[in-house]
């Protein structure tokens, strides 16, 4: 699918930042873990958080594969800025594909313009991607619901005004799943955040844990305003987020691979320059068929999305390729590079310290090859 003339001047837009601001200065923010304030506003400013909601909300509500090149283009330049609008840009679909007109009306317009930064809160310390054993839970509570429980690696957390929580609304729902609400959430008494998680890499925005403690919010907390459905919201949304991994990967392999191309032209051995080694060629076009081909399963989840077909088993098949090449493709640049690559003077050092997220974020890859399988039976049954 070719993007409208709009969306092409929206991803150049965004690869013209990445060039001119990002780039250049990711060390500043990257190496002490800073928060990189000054590039959240500037992406503010540029309507980044505004990507997926409607324009008559304030957003510029651009196709999802426009969303996945923007995306890929930010992490690119530094996966922890694409980090930064990824639940955000999921709970913004999904209150615009569910919320009641009070929902969109009270949070879009705000989320599209930065005003109210969102994430979503899933995992759980003891149930990792095991959502069906979450404990978290919400009980009535006069007019509204009273939430304990713990969520942990919630990325912007701290930097977030608006928390999409699933939890459980019915213990005695059976399968679990069909108990689960989807509850908006805005940080105050009864929620307590901790200090940052220190992380090998994904660093700058920060990922904490979230304990709430009996917090009461109001009834029209509930997504949609009918309580037990947010498991088929949420995992709507994960189509969406999973693109969105899988669009990072892309970015982070694509810097890899361009720091190795780059790299094998400029140094030279035994009198030539080391791309014309066939052992160094022959990892250069692995690498760059690698990228090509997760591009390819990338955009085919985005289109199928945009098409308003159900998307969960090519997205999870776009996460997990994108995900496997794009450490497989750092760690090959790190090869190229030889003594070098593992030397934080370059650049490749902290892509192959920011692959391993996507492998293990969103759903592991374990669960998506569950999660292919289960999509690829039911689509064939005999």
């Amino acid at each position: 699918m070719r993007l409208s003339s709009d969306e092409q001047q929206m991803v150049a837009l965004v690869r013209e930042f990445v060039d001119e601001r990002v780039r250049p200065r990711v060390r500043e923010f990257e190496e002490d873990d800073i928060y990189p304030a000054e590039f959240i506003e500037e992406m503010k400013q540029l309507g980044f958080f505004g990507l997926l909601a409607p324009a008559d909300s304030g957003g510029v509500d651009v196709s999802t594969a426009c969303f996945s090149q923007i995306t890929e283009e930010l992490a690119r330049g530094w996966m922890s800025l694409a980090g930064a609008i990824g639940g955000h840009s999921v709970i913004t679909y999904l209150i615009k594909t569910f919320g009641t007109p009070e929902q969109r009306e009270r949070y879009l317009p705000k989320m599209a313009d930065g005003t109210i930064r969102a994430t979503m809160a899933l995992t759980e310390p003891g149930g990792g991607s095991d959502l069906q054993a979450m404990r978290t839970h919400a009980v009535p509570d006069g007019d509204g619901w009273s939430i304990t429980g713990s969520k942990t690696w919630i990325s912007n957390a701290a930097h977030s005004g608006l928390i999409g929580l699933l939890c459980i609304t019915d213990s005695t729902a059976k399968p679990a799943h069909k108990g689960m609400s989807v509850l908006l959430v805005e940080p105050g008494d009864g929620l307590v955040i901790s200090k940052k998680l220190s992380k090998l890499g994904y660093r700058g925005v920060e990922a904490c844990e979230l304990v709430f403690d009996e917090m009461h919010v109001p009834g029209d907390a509930v997504l949609g305003g009918t309580a037990h459905q947010g498991w088929s919201q949420m995992m709507r949304g994960l189509e969406v987020g999973r693109i969105q991994v899988a669009s990072r990967a892309l970015g982070v392999g694509q810097a890899a691979l361009d720091a190795a191309v780059r790299y094998s032209q400029e140094r030279e051995s035994f009198g030539k320059p080391i791309w014309k080694h066939q052992s160094v060629g022959n990892q250069l076009a692995d690498m760059a068929t690698k990228m090509r081909a997760a591009r390819l399963l990338t955009l085919d989840a985005a289109e199928r999305l945009d098409a308003g077909e159900r998307s969960d088993m090519e997205a999870g098949m776009a996460k997990l390729y994108a995900s496997e090449a794009a450490m497989e493709v750092a760690l090959d640049a790190i090869r190229v590079h030889g003594g070098y690559g593992y030397s934080k003077e370059y650049d490749v050092e902290r892509y192959f310290r920011d692959a391993p997220l996507m492998i293990v974020g969103e759903g592991t890859n374990e669960i998506q090859r569950n999660v292919i399988a289960a999509q690829l039976i039911n689509r064939n049954k005999i």
